[in-house]
Order: structure tokens, then sequence, then C-alpha cells
């Protein structure tokens, strides 16, 4: 039985999982200042971070607080938002085959940056070191950071000023953009734009992305693919491809990776 915690070794996913951990995590920042400013304590906040640990999910639920929302309210609109979470857990267990103890930490940091970087690789030791670097890293640097912007509250001002927000946006269209090779990949990426942008005026915050979401499963499913075609990445991140057709150009063997 294949391990599911392969070991850890510098390779292009794990310097993707870091450099994506570093930028999202440093957005913790903000939600910790929020959380506080939105009548959460200290340590209110921090525990709403360490447990639910999305942050769509959490910003949606300081957002209803903030307004004077009730605490239902508050849970369902993060529960909604959350529903994603659990596609990309049953994604997950089928690319990872995740086992044991393993399969509950995993749950635990299952979250769209973690699930980008390993859907994003080829190799299936690269899909697992992607996905246990990116989630294990912003698990410990958003919560690291949120409790400094908890802390520090006031003292920071407007947390939206640091630009942290950009950040994390900026990250995770550094995973997408690589995938936006193929026209349907990018006719589906402007329509679920169009969707968005149409949907954001008359509905919640967060159902605008989850409308998009649908759209998206729905040109999936109606779409030709073949039948066997199910979550490998559509790209070559490390070009595993090109070294493997050189190699035997040259009649000789790929190399294999030690670990």
């Amino acid at each position: 039985m294949l391990s599911s915690m392969p070991r850890l070794t510098f390779s292009p996913a794990v310097s993707i999982g870091l450099s994506i951990a570093v930028a999202t995590g440093l957005y913790g920042i903000s939600f910790g200042a929020l959380g506080v400013a939105a009548g959460l304590s200290v340590w209110q906040t921090i525990a709403l971070s360490i447990l639910m640990f999305t942050g769509g999910s959490q910003f949606a639920f300081i957002g209803v607080v903030a307004g004077g929302g009730t605490g239902s309210a508050a849970f369902g609109a993060a529960a909604l938002l959350g529903i994603r979470n659990a596609v990309y857990g049953m994604q997950m267990k089928r690319m990872l085959k995740l086992g044991g103890w393993h399969k509950f930490i995993g749950a635990q940091v299952t979250i769209d940056e973690s699930t980008a970087t390993a859907a994003g690789q080829i190799d299936v030791d690269e899909q697992r070191r992607g996905f246990w670097t990116a989630g294990v890293g912003i698990y410990v640097l958003w919560n690291l950071f949120t409790a400094l912007g908890a802390v520090l509250g006031d003292a920071m001002g407007d947390p939206r000023q640091w630009g942290l927000d950009g950040a994390a946006v900026a990250a995770f269209l550094g995973l997408l953009w690589p995938r936006l090779r193929a026209r349907e990949p990018v006719a589906l990426a402007i329509v679920c734009a169009l969707v968005t942008v149409l949907t954001v005026p008359f509905a919640p915050p967060g159902v605008p992305i989850i409308v998009a979401a649908l759209v998206a499963a729905a040109w999936g499913w109606f779409s030709r693919g073949p039948a066997e075609e199910g979550l490998e990445p559509d790209v070559d991140p490390a070009n595993y491809d090109g070294a493997h057709e050189t190699h035997i150009e040259h009649g000789s063997s790929p190399p294999q990776e030690r670990f």
C-alpha cells in the first residue's frame, strides 16, 4: 500500500506549496483584525480560525456578526461557503488515497489552495507533497497571523490597506493561469467570471462564487470529454512528459526520482 504521506523533499510541488502558504497565510492578519473589530474576543477569533479554517467562511461569519446578525445566520452563511470543501474532499480522497489518521488531518487542510496545488501535479508523490505542503503550511501561517492580527487589533488600522487580500488572490491566480492554455478552459473561466459579476448585485456575499461553481460543474457534466478522464491535470508543470520523450529519443531510460 502506498504511503499517503511521502518523504518531503524540496521538489517543484513543495516550492509551489510554500509560496502559496506564505502568500495566503499573511492574509490571516486581516481576518484577525477584522474579527476583533466585529466584536469577537481575541480568543474567539483565534478559535474560529483554528477550528473552521476556511477563509471565505470565516470572513462570511464575521461579516454577519459585524452587521448585527444572529449566530445562526452567521453559521448558515459560513456553512454555505464551506460546501465547496466537501467537494474538494471527495476529489482529494480519490486522488491522494489518504488512509488512517492522515485522512482526518487531510480533511482539515483541504481548502482551495491545497486542492489546486495537488491537482496541478502529475506524479502521485508530487500531488501529495503539494497538498500537504500547501495545506499544512497555510494552516500554520494562517493561524499564526490571525493571532497576530487579533492581538494588534486597532493598532494596524484598516488591514485592507496593506494589500494582503490582493496577495491571496494573486497566489490563487498563479495556480490557475497555467491551466488556461486551451480554448475550453479559457471559455469556461470567462463564463464563470461573467456569471459571478452578474450575480454579485443580487445575491448575498459568497453565493455568486457558488453559482459560478455550479455553472462550471454543469459544463463539465455535459462536456464530451473521454469517459476515463478524471482529476488528472491538463498541464505538465514539471515537464515530466518532455523529459520522458527526450530520454526515449536517446535510447535511455528516464531518471528515477529518489526519495
